[in-house]
C-alpha cells in the first residue's frame, strides 16, 4: 500500500433494478443486480477503493443515499432508472454534490420510447454511459478511479 487515501465510490440504483435478470431480459440482459454488484466490487477492490452499492424503489430514499454520498464519496455512479425522466428531487440532490457523477443506463435509452429520451440527471452529470449493459458501470468506475 502506498499510503494514499482510500477512495469511496457510491453506486446508486433506482426503481425496478432489483428485478434485473428476470424483467425484460431482451432489453436489460440476463445479469442480476447482484452480478453487477460483484463486478463493481472486484473493480473497486483491484483499485484499492471502497464501494457502497445501493438500490431503492423509493425516490426519497435515493435522495437520502445521495445526501450520504455527498459527505463520504469521492464519486457517484447512478442508474436512476425511471426516475431519470421524472425526478427533479434526484437532480437537485446530485447538483449539491461536489464530485464527479456518472449517469449509467443498461440500455440505449435513445433507441427506446420518446419519453425516455429526456434525462433530468444528465445536466448535472460529469458523463453519461448508455447501452453497454453492465460494462457501463465498470467504465464509470474506471473513470472515477482514474
Amino acid at each position: 500500500m502506498t499510503g494514499e487515501p482510500l477512495r469511496t465510490i457510491y453506486v446508486i440504483n433506482g426503481p425496478n433494478l432489483n428485478l434485473l435478470g428476470t424483467r425484460q431480459p431482451e432489453i436489460y440482459g440476463h445479469e442480476t443486480l447482484e452480478d453487477i454488484e460483484a463486478i463493481c466490487i472486484a473493480t473497486c477492490t483491484a483499485q484499492n477503493a471502497k464501494l457502497f452499492f445501493r438500490q431503492s424503489n423509493h425516490e426519497g430514499e435515493l435522495v437520502e443515499i445521495i445526501h450520504e454520498a455527498r459527505l463520504h464519496a469521492s464519486g457517484i455512479v447512478i442508474n436512476p432508472a425511471a426516475y431519470t425522466h421524472t425526478s427533479i428531487a434526484i437532480r437537485d440532490a446530485l447538483s449539491a454534490c461536489d464530485m464527479p457523477i456518472y449517469e449509467v443506463h443498461l440500455s440505449n435509452v435513445h433507441r427506446r420510447e420518446t419519453f425516455r429520451h429526456h434525462s433530468y440527471v444528465s445536466g448535472v452529470a460529469t458523463g453519461v454511459i448508455a447501452g453497454f449493459g453492465s460494462e457501463g458501470y465498470l467504465a464509470a468506475i474506471k473513470h472515477l478511479l482514474g
